[in-house]
C-alpha cells in the first residue's frame, strides 16, 4: 500500500467517522473498502511476528462482541465489510496490537470498537466499546476513543459534540489517562458542526 493510499484512507476514515483532531497517529485506520488489502500487507516498522489476521473473522469469533454487532456485520457491497482496522503497538507485546472499528454501511457510524492483543499465538480481546457512535484509534502509542454526543433532535450528520477518552496500557489493562469534551457550534459554516473555542 503506497503512502498516498494510506493518507487518503486516513482522511476518508476520519471525516466519515467524525473523529476530532486528536493528533498524529502511529498508523491510521484502513478504510472499509481496503481492509482486505490492509490485512494482508506487511507492517512497516512494526514488531509483528504473526501473519495478518482477518479482522471480520476476529470480530465474528469474539464472544465478548455483542450479538447485535455480530448480527449486523454484513458486507455493504460485494465483499467489502464496514470495518476499519489499525495495527500498532499499544500494549508492549512482541506483535502488533489490532484495533477494529465496526461501522454502519450507510452513514459510517461506529457501532463497536475493539482492541486485540497477541497472547500465546492467538489474538485476545483486551478492550471493548459498544456505546454507539464510537471510534477507536492509535494515537502516539495510546488508545484514543471518540464518542459522538447527540442531543434529542440532532441528525446523524450533526452531533452536538464529542467526548475523547485516552487510555494507556498499564498493569495488564487499559487505564484512562485523559478525557475531554467538545461542544460543536452550528452557527458557522452553514450549520456544519465545528468546535466551540475553549470547550475542548
Amino acid at each position: 500500500m503506497t503512502a498516498a493510499v494510506v493518507i487518503a484512507a486516513v482522511g476518508l476514515s476520519v471525516s466519515g467517522c467524525g473523529a476530532g483532531g486528536t493528533g498524529a497517529r502511529d498508523e491510521g485506520p484502513a478504510h472499509a473498502d481496503s481492509v482486505a488489502r490492509a490485512a494482508a500487507s506487511p507492517s512497516t516498522g512494526a514488531s509483528a511476528t504473526l501473519p495478518r489476521v482477518d479482522p471480520v473473522r476476529l470480530v465474528e469469533d469474539d464472544p465478548s462482541v455483542s450479538a447485535a454487532v455480530r448480527r449486523d456485520l454484513r458486507p455493504c457491497a460485494g465483499d467489502d465489510y464496514p470495518v476499519d482496522v489499525s495495527y500498532g503497538n499499544l500494549t508492549g507485546g512482541s506483535a502488533d496490537d489490532i484495533v477494529v472499528n465496526v461501522l454502519t454501511c450507510g452513514d459510517a457510524v461506529g457501532v463497536g470498537s475493539y482492541v486485540y492483543r497477541e497472547e500465546d499465538g492467538r489474538y485476545e480481546n483486551v478492550f471493548t466499546a459498544e456505546e454507539s457512535p464510537v471510534y477507536a484509534e492509535i494515537d502516539r502509542g495510546d488508545l484514543t476513543v471518540t464518542k459522538q454526543v447527540y442531543e434529542k433532535d440532532d441528525p446523524v450528520s450533526s452531533p452536538s459534540g464529542e467526548n475523547v477518552i485516552t487510555y494507556s496500557w498499564a498493569g495488564g489493562r487499559f487505564v484512562q489517562q485523559d478525557f475531554h469534551h467538545t461542544d460543536y457550534s452550528t452557527a458557522v459554516g452553514g450549520g456544519d458542526p465545528s468546535p466551540v473555542p475553549g470547550s475542548g
